[in-house]
C-alpha cells in the first residue's frame, strides 16, 4: 500500500556575521511559503539556520557570543524566531530546523528540532554528536576555523527515531492487538546534523529503529585545507568539488545501506565575502539515487514526492538486519575509538 508524502529542503544562501536575524527569518519564511505552494508537507532547514555559522570565529566577548544562541527549552516559543513556527502552523507544514542551543544549565549544543504543524508542538530534539574541528584556533592566521568543540558539547540525546503523525493518510495506529505493524504506521524519522552524516554508526542506529526518512541540515566549507587536510595541492574549485562529492557520497551510500530516504539542506554561499559553503541540498531515495538536488548556492527550495513503501525493498532484502547482521563480529565498533594497528611484522 502506497505511503506517499511531499517533502522539501530549504537551502539558505549566504548569511553574514552582521546579518540581522529578522532578515534571515524573513528569508526562511519565504522559502517555507514557496515549499507549501508546491504541496510540501515537511520542510527541512539547515544547521544553525538563524545566524551565520559562527564557530568559524574566535569570540573573546561572551555577550557577543551569546547573540548567536537560542535560549529556553522550547525554541518554537522564542520571540525572536517564533514567527517561523507560527507560519508553519498556519500553512499546516511540518518543519525541522537547526540552531545553536543554550540549555538551561548553560551548556551549548548544536541542535535541531522537529516541529509538527498539526499538533503545534516540538516532537523531537537532536543534539549533534560528532563535533568536528578544534577547541583552539589553528595557528595559520588565514585558516578557516572550525571551533565547534569550543562552543558546543557533544550531543547527549543519542540517535532516537520518532514517529510523525498526520503526514500519511491511513497510517496504522496502535490498538494493543495488531502484531504485523512494520512499515505500516506513521513515518519513522531520524535527525542528524552536518558531520554526523559522515559516520555510518549514526545512520545504523536509525536503521535499527526502522527509520524511513533521515533529515540532515549542514554547513560545509568548500575551502578549508587546515581543517580537512590534503595530501596534494588543490585549487579552490577542486576543493569545493571534492567536498560536494563527499557530501553526495555519504548521503547516497548511507541511505542505500539503511533502506531509507534522506533529505539534506545546506547553508550555502559566500559568507562575509570570503567563507565559501557548498550547496548540494538533495532528496535521496532508499536505493541511493538523488531524486532532486539544488542547482545553486542561493536561497532555493527543492521538493519531491516520496513513497515510504519504497523503503521495504532494502529493509526486507539486501539489508534485512534481522537475518543478516552478525553482532558477535562487531565488538570493536563500541569498545574502541582510536585506531589500533596489528603488530609490525618481524624483520
Amino acid at each position: 500500500m502506497p505511503r506517499t508524502l511531499k517533502v522539501a529542503a530549504a537551502q539558505v544562501g549566504a548569511v553574514h556575521i552582521y546579518s540581522d536575524r529578522s532578515d534571515t527569518l524573513k528569508r526562511m519564511i519565504k522559502l517555507l511559503n514557496e515549499a507549501a505552494a508546491q504541496g510540501a508537507q515537511l520542510v527541512l532547514f539547515p544547521e544553525v539556520t538563524f545566524t551565520t555559522f559562527f564557530p568559524r570565529y574566535l569570540f573573546k566577548d561572551e555577550k557577543e557570543l551569546e547573540k548567536f544562541f537560542e535560549q529556553g527549552e522550547d525554541i518554537s516559543k522564542s520571540e525572536q524566531v517564533k514567527p517561523l513556527f507560527d507560519e508553519a502552523r498556519k500553512l499546516h507544514v511540518d518543519i525541522s530546523v537547526g540552531f545553536a542551543e543554550r540549555a538551561s544549565n548553560g551548556t551549548g549544543y548544536n541542535s535541531c528540532i522537529y516541529y509538527s504543524a498539526q499538533t503545534g508542538e516540538v516532537l523531537a530534539k537532536y543534539r549533534k554528536v560528532h563535533l568536528p574541528g578544534t577547541k583552539e584556533p589553528f595557528e595559520n592566521p588565514d585558516a578557516v576555523q572550525q571551533l565547534e568543540k569550543r562552543y558546543f558539547e557533544p550531543g547527549n540525546l543519542g540517535f532516537k527515531a520518532f514517529r510523525v503523525p498526520d503526514l500519511v493518510p491511513g497510517a496504522l495506529k496502535s490498538d494493543g492487538s495488531t502484531t504485523d505493524t512494520i512499515g505500516k504506521g506513521d513515518p519513522v524519522v531520524g535527525m542528524m546534523i552536518c558531520n554526523d552524516r559522515r559516520w555510518p554508526e549514526a545512520w545504523r542506529c536509525y536503521g535499527l529503529q526502522g527509520a524511513e526518512l533521515v533529515l540532515c541540515g549542514f554547513n560545509t566549507a568548500g575551502w578549508a585545507p587546515d581543517l580537512w587536510g590534503t595530501r596534494k595541492p588543490m585549487t579552490r574549485e577542486q576543493a569545493e568539488e571534492e567536498a560536494l562529492f563527499h557530501h553526495r557520497l555519504v548521503m547516497q551510500s548511507n541511505s542505500y545501506m539503511n533502506g531509507c530516504f534522506s533529505i539534506s539542506a545546506a547553508r550555502a554561499g559566500l559568507d562575509d565575502g570570503k567563507y565559501d559553503l557548498i550547496g548540494g541540498s538533495a532528496i535521496v531515495s532508499p536505493e541511493g539515487h538523488i531524486l532532486v538536488e539544488a542547482k545553486s548556492k542561493d536561497d532555493e527550495v527543492i521538493v519531491a514526492e516520496i513513497d515510504l513503501e519504497d523503503c521495504r525493498q532494502g529493509k526486507e532484502k539486501t539489508f534485512d538486519f534481522g537475518r543478516h547482521r552478525r553482532t558477535e563480529a562487531y565488538s570493536l565498533i563500541t569498545s574502541q575509538t582510536g585506531v589500533v594497528e596489528p603488530p609490525l611484522l618481524a624483520n
